[in-house]
């Protein structure tokens, strides 16, 4: 840690996908520099898109106030725009560049004195880069995902599970009426999370994660006893990052651009034509998608937002940079960046929530 730092001039981005909470963050981080310190504060626009072609605007009490049930962010935000593999509009991986250094001088010519980039592992890694070139850097952890290495728990991944809970429960009455399976479909990208606390929250009869291996004699043994002992529904939560039997994700888009290209979705299509073909349930596919990601976010989403955007605030004026805020059991703490970027926190298969869904009852396609 270094000394304290004359920071007086503030910018905030935020990167990747959007994410409820978001903006939260934003208003706790200007309003503690403006409140406590006196900070002027700049918004970068459309994550690090702004910080490559210079976009920024200041921001003002007037600005952050009002915005703290708002889902998205009032920023915009990229999840293609890479500094130091950045592709122009129309472009393809081919014809990355490193423009790295010209966004060293972007935020050098305006004057800033910290800049704290609020995003996923994208995001965060790219943050850390920055921060080797010099950048005065802070990160915050946001992904609906909740596989950020660091802290217990991300922001936006509450309200994410409280979508997906509130879809199970209203798929089970249309899945009793018509005696079908219904496969729900969640985000999650190679981490389980999200299907896993939302399934059992939802009290889906089988979860299936990337972490925990399945097969599709256990998937249809389930369903299909269900159906022999007169439960006659099923609900199934999937992860869009499980895999086929064969090994393969199912890959919904391919983005040239993006330095991330793979778009994942489409396996709880395929788990519902299979269970169909292979079973006499009749069953259904239901595909969340970007829902997940939007509206307000939980009272314990703003709440876990706005003490992250403080505690950045805080680190920057303690001069702790190249860090990451984190919840780790009950307080915020900061974590090298350099122990985040290129890590992923994934779902043990022995952990305690898992353990618990399985003392429930629910199957994980794996007996």
């Amino acid at each position: 840690m270094s000394a304290k730092s004359a920071v007086k001039r503030i910018g905030v981005l935020t990167g990747g996908g959007d994410c409820p909470g978001l903006n939260a963050v934003i208003r706790a981080v200007v309003k503690t520099g403006m409140i406590e310190y006196g900070f002027e504060a700049y918004g970068i626009l459309d994550g690090y898109e702004g910080l490559v072609n210079n976009r920024m605007v200041k921001l003002e009490n007037e600005d952050v106030s009002g915005i703290l049930t708002l889902g998205g962010t009032i920023l915009g935000t990229s999840n293609t725009a890479h500094p130091f593999e950045y592709v122009a509009e129309g472009g393809d991986a081919e014809d990355a560049q490193d423009l790295s250094d010209r966004c060293v001088e972007n935020f050098r010519n305006a004057g800033l004195d910290v800049l704290f980039c609020i995003g996923g592992d994208g995001t965060l890694n790219i943050a850390h880069q920055l921060a080797q070139k010099g950048l005065p850097i802070i990160g915050v952890p946001k992904t609906i995902d909740n596989d950020l290495y660091g802290t217990d728990v991300t922001f936006g991944f509450d309200t994410a599970v409280q979508i997906v809970t509130e879809a199970v429960d209203r798929l089970h009455t249309t899945a009793m009426s018509h005696h079908r399976a219904m496969v729900v479909e969640t985000m999650g990208r190679y981490a389980g999370w999200l299907a896993l606390v939302g399934g059992i929250a939802g009290g889906g009869d089988v979860i299936l994660i990337p972490e925990i291996p399945y097969t599709m004699e256990s998937v249809c043994r389930v369903v299909g006893g269900r159906s022999k002992r007169g439960k006659r529904f099923s609900i199934v939560v999937i992860s869009e990052g499980v895999r086929l039997p064969h090994g393969d994700y199912v890959v919904r888009q391919r983005v040239a651009e993006s330095h991330d290209q793979i778009r994942l979705g489409g396996i709880g299509v395929w788990l519902a034509n299979e269970i169909d073909a292979l079973t006499s349930v009749e069953s259904r596919a239901v595909v969340l998608g970007h829902i997940q990601r939007g509206g307000t976010p939980t009272a314990y989403d703003r709440v876990l937002a706005t003490r992250f955007g403080r505690e950045a605030l805080v680190e920057a004026v303690e001069g702790n940079f190249d860090v990451m805020v984190g919840l780790q059991g009950t307080e915020v703490v900061p974590v090298p960046l350099a122990e985040v970027a290129g890590r992923q926190r994934l779902v043990d298969p022995d952990c305690e929530i898992v353990r618990a869904a399985r003392s429930v009852g629910t199957s994980f396609g794996d007996d």
